[in-house]
């Protein structure tokens, strides 16, 4: 149970950086990724968005299968990874403004 819980905060973790690199894509801007820096165009955020969120879904579906059950305590780990790196991506933007020019 608590691997599962690990994979389902790390699974929010990865889903919750997803979320600006799409909106990156879609808005046509560039953004920091580790896949090219600082120089990160749309098309290599889109990328970055879709390995994060391959990466969140595998993680969920690892012990899963044939196996459907409610989410319990896993919903909980899931949305605190998400919050967690949610409010440290919004501090150091803040602080550091890595994606400012």
């Amino acid at each position: 149970m608590k691997t599962a819980r690990i994979r389902s905060f790390i699974a929010g973790a990865l889903m919750a950086n997803s979320a600006p690199h799409i909106a990156t894509a879609a808005a046509g801007r560039r953004h920091l990724t580790p896949l090219a820096g600082a120089a990160s165009g749309p098309v290599v955020n889109g990328v970055w968005a879709v390995m994060n969120v391959a990466g969140g879904v595998l993680l969920l579906r690892a012990d899963r299968a044939g196996n459907v059950r409610r989410w319990d305590d896993d919903l909980l780990a899931f949305e605190a990874g998400y919050l967690v790196f949610a409010a440290w991506m919004a501090g150091s933007e803040r602080i550091l403004s890595p994606n400012r020019n």
